[in-house]
């Protein structure tokens, strides 16, 4: 639906009296009278073998993550949250005033998704009239019709224009829907967030979409979800190459190892580790895996991530791998070392991926949780992080937060968009998850924000102060993350950071989403 020219003519009408345009009628019709969101385990190609979908490559993987599970039937995700959305705002009841009212009719795009049911055709009464300054704003050159409205609202929302605010959600209201285009999908999730923010109900909203996200999880919907991500795109699969890469380059000689993952990936970045490690020309050494979940709100995790556990143990005898698991579910802030049980005859790594952001900045949560794990002095420490600055900007001021926010998030979708089929389930979850994040950023307490990222700049800064020193990629794990991304569509790149031992960049069409790190104490 192309909502930006209909924008745009509504802005060139506005001194016609809003006349109708002929124009209009594909997609909307608006009428008004007077007024009116490997590394190095076994090199390349074979590294990632188990993320497609020919019989050939499944082997390995299946035999740890499709075991005993035959289960093709999608999954249903209908939820409260899945529906299409129209947030009923105290103007859009009908009134008895003697005013025009202005009728509206939206088409939704035409998607099935099997489950779901999206509705066609929504015809809605308003007694609210836009007035005439209501499109009365400038588009940005090269900026989407979302961007700009949605940036539009924030201001408002920022100088408590009441009015504005409320012209500018009836518009967003109408033309946003999580099942359309970028534009319309960010303006639906983000008009979520800031109607949540309005009301002081970012928290209430953010406990309601993860139970309805935690009604539909299960080990099998969980499978096909990250199974299908690693397949279509590098997001996660470069941060796991990278760092098995640099793992195995550290602790390659000893007979015992222990890593402590903290991570949000359900252990996916294993299976390729246990199978360097049973393919090594010296004795197989004997590995510790311990677990560290943070998400611990409700029971689903928690029993995904137990038969998650099960399959790992399975395919490690599969590989002949001496072989222990344990998972922790614990908040970050209170990990303790008994936990850990630390022993000093094996050597350690601690693998944080997309973790280390969960811990509020606010305070020196953060840098405590750093100084922590300097003091398990691990051998070596690998770090992967998204590259946005969600933390400063949020800190500094709203626009500006909400602003980069924004950027974050539209690059996100839009890689998701490229990837995925306009109809797949699992993007629609991966969307979903988006949107809470979303939700925690703009209308939850920041001191219990779990989304807020940094740079890679700033966890320098950070992780150089709690002690630890940088440490570079080798040449030959810098081949295997290549060769994984040459597997992908184009538009993929592993970029250096300016100094040779301060990581990597997975770019997506030259714009940083991931960052990668080596550490030593």
């Amino acid at each position: 639906m192309d909502t930006l020219f209909r924008l745009v003519n509504f802005q060139q009408q506005q001194h016609h009296q809003y006349q109708p345009d002929p124009s209009l009628n594909s997609t909307t019709t608006l009428t008004t009278s007077s007024s009116s969101r490997s590394s190095r385990q076994t090199t390349t190609t074979t590294n990632y073998h188990y993320y497609q979908h020919q019989e050939e490559d499944e082997e390995c993987f299946n035999n740890f993550y499709y075991m005993d599970h035959n289960n093709t039937n999608d999954e249903d995700l209908s939820s409260s949250s899945s529906k299409q959305h129209y947030y009923n705002y105290p103007y859009d009841q009908p009134h008895h005033h003697h005013v025009s009212t202005t009728t509206i009719t939206t088409s939704s795009p035409n998607t099935n998704f099997n489950t779901i049911n999206t509705p066609t055709t929504t015809d809605i009464n308003y007694s609210f009239s836009p007035t005439q300054d209501y499109f009365n704003f400038e588009f940005s050159s090269g900026s989407s019709w979302s961007q700009n409205i949605l940036l539009e609202t924030a201001r408002a929302i920022s100088d408590n224009n009441t009015n504005r605010i409320q012209q500018l959600m009836w518009m967003l209201n109408e033309l946003s829907s999580p099942y359309g285009d970028t534009d319309q999908k960010l303006s639906a999730y983000f008009l979520q967030a800031l109607f949540s923010r309005m009301n002081d109900a970012g928290d209430r909203t953010y406990k309601t979409l993860t139970f309805a996200s935690e009604k539909t999880c299960s080990f099998d919907s969980t499978r096909k979800m990250l199974l299908k991500f690693q397949e279509v795109s590098p997001w996660t699969t470069f941060g796991h190459v990278a760092s098995n890469g640099a793992i195995l380059e550290a602790l390659e000689g000893n007979p015992k190892l222990h890593i402590i993952d903290i991570s949000n990936t359900y252990c996916t970045q294993w299976p390729t580790l246990l199978e360097a490690l049973a393919t090594r020309s010296d004795d197989t050494p004997h590995l510790r895996l311990t677990t560290v979940v943070t998400a611990v709100n409700g029971g689903s995790v928690q029993k995904v991530m137990k038969e998650i556990g099960a399959r790992m143990e399975k395919f490690a005898r599969l590989m002949g791998v001496p072989f222990k698991f344990k998972i922790i579910f614990s908040d970050l802030r209170e990990l303790n070392l008994r936990e850990l049980d630390i022993k000093e005859d094996e050597a350690l790594a601690i693998n944080c991926v997309n973790s280390l952001h969960s811990i509020s900045g606010a305070g020196n949560h953060r840098d405590g949780l750093i100084n922590f794990l300097r003091g398990l002095e691990p051998r070596v420490m690998t770090v992967v992080e998204e590259e946005a600055d969600l933390e400063h900007c949020f800190g500094s001021d709203f626009v500006e937060g909400f602003g980069e926010c924004l950027r974050w998030f539209r690059v996100y979708f839009e890689a998701l968009e490229e990837s995925f089929s306009r109809t797949s389930c699992e993007r629609l979850m991966l969307e979903r998850e988006a949107g809470r994040g979303i939700v925690d950023l703009v209308a939850c307490d920041p001191f219990e924000s779990v989304e807020r990222r940094e740079t890679a700049s700033r966890w320098r800064r950070r992780l150089q102060c709690g002690g630890f020193s940088t440490a570079s990629f080798s040449d030959e794990v810098c081949d295997d993350v290549r060769a994984l991304l040459r597997r992908y569509r184009e538009g993929w790149s592993m970029t250096p950071c300016s100094a040779a031992d301060d990581g990597i960049f997975l770019s997506w069409k030259d714009k940083p989403v991931v960052w990668a790190s080596v550490w030593r104490p």
